[in-house]
């Protein structure tokens, strides 16, 4: 009874982060990306080009475009990714549908095109970086970006500025050239600063340590920062003296704690340290 409890309640803290990531999302893409005319890396970008051929709203127009994509990711990304997107992808166009209601014939906050793109790549990126490192989506052209992540290994930023740009190049149907620019550039922009939240997200340190409190060092990664370690027997080339390397992988936090210790036990200790941005385990056979 007690697990029922602990799962209901992650469920319901997943919920409400997903749903207050759409609600990002569904707040950039009406009060930015629509005002501007622009076709930034999203399927609601093209469903704003293809409302001008289609009698029906940006919000119908987003639903049925996703529902076509669902499906390819529900069977290729997995069911939990599947069916968090799905939950996003029905969330997102419904969102969407209460700000037309509430704000009808919504213009501009910011008056410029130029602008208005800026603040949709800001703003968006913040929705979908949550999305993504929930490994959920807000559907559409988020699918095909987490495929292409899973089975091209790009980085995700990359997977969406590649498979926007076509997107991106469809509001020359419709609008001026300039608008055709800047659709294509927010695209580009959009996958850098995606990348940016995601990596800065995900990122850890791999620490290399030489030190004479080996012993204690190790007991503290392993007891303290409840972390693994590795050990490897080094020989310096000046004198030949052999010494072990401790190395290990930390998050930010755990990264900030272990260097306190180290300058607080051993501020003469050798260390080296990397950005680690993938980690993979290779399955027992």
């Amino acid at each position: 009874m007690v697990k029922q409890k602990i799962d209901y309640r992650k469920t319901a803290v997943e919920t409400i982060i997903l749903t207050g990531a759409v609600a990002i999302i569904a707040a950039a893409v009406y009060f930015f990306l629509m005002p501007s005319h622009t076709s930034v890396s999203s399927i609601s970008g093209l469903g704003i080009v293809l409302s001008n051929f289609v009698p029906l709203p940006l919000s119908a127009i987003t639903m049925i475009l996703n529902v076509a994509l669902l499906i390819v990711g529900f069977f290729t990304c997995g069911r939990e990714f599947g069916a968090k997107t799905v939950y996003t992808s029905i969330v997102l166009p419904l969102f969407l549908a209460l700000f037309e209601k509430l704000f009808p014939n919504f213009s501009s906050m910011t008056d410029s095109q130029e602008l208005d793109v800026l603040c949709y790549v800001l703003v968006v990126s913040v929705g979908l970086s949550i999305l993504f490192n929930r490994n959920a989506s807000s559907g559409g052209l988020d699918i095909v970006a987490k495929i292409m992540n899973k089975y091209l290994h790009m980085d995700l930023g990359k997977a969406m500025s590649l498979s926007g740009m076509c997107i991106a190049l469809s509001a020359g149907l419709v609008y001026d050239k300039k608008t055709v620019v800047l659709s294509v550039l927010g695209t580009y922009f959009n996958g850098i600063v995606l990348d940016h939240f995601i990596f800065n997200h995900n990122v850890k340190r791999r620490v290399c340590i030489i030190t004479k409190k080996e012993e204690e060092l190790r007991q503290f990664i392993l007891n303290d920062l409840h972390s693994g370690a590795t050990i490897y027997e080094s020989i310096g080339a000046y004198n030949m003296e052999r010494r072990n390397e401790i190395i290990t992988i930390v998050d930010r936090m755990e990264y900030q704690k272990l260097m306190n210790y180290m300058n607080h036990e051993d501020p003469h200790a050798f260390i080296t340290v990397y950005n680690v941005s993938d980690i993979r385990y290779q399955p027992k056979k």
